[in-house]
């Protein structure tokens, strides 16, 4: 797949650090699976994995947390 952003770079499979935030919450997610430019860097997350990132944020933002930071596990 090339780069969406560039169009001009392929992407490859690596692992990505997800930074969210929402009013004063802040959650950075290490490890992320993830389709990434080899040109400009941006990366592309399945939806399945998106999906994950974000009910780790959700339960972030359940338990009023101001700055959250984890590590991936699928």
């Amino acid at each position: 797949m090339n780069g969406v952003i560039c169009k001009l770079g392929e992407t490859r499979e690596g692992r990505v650090t997800v930074a969210l935030t929402r009013g004063e919450l802040t959650v950075v997610i290490k490890d992320v699976p993830a389709q990434i430019c080899e040109n400009c860097g941006e990366y592309y997350l399945a939806d399945a994995i998106a999906n994950q990132v974000l009910k780790l944020a959700e339960l972030a933002a359940s338990r009023n947390a101001e700055l959250e930071i984890l590590r991936f596990a699928a």
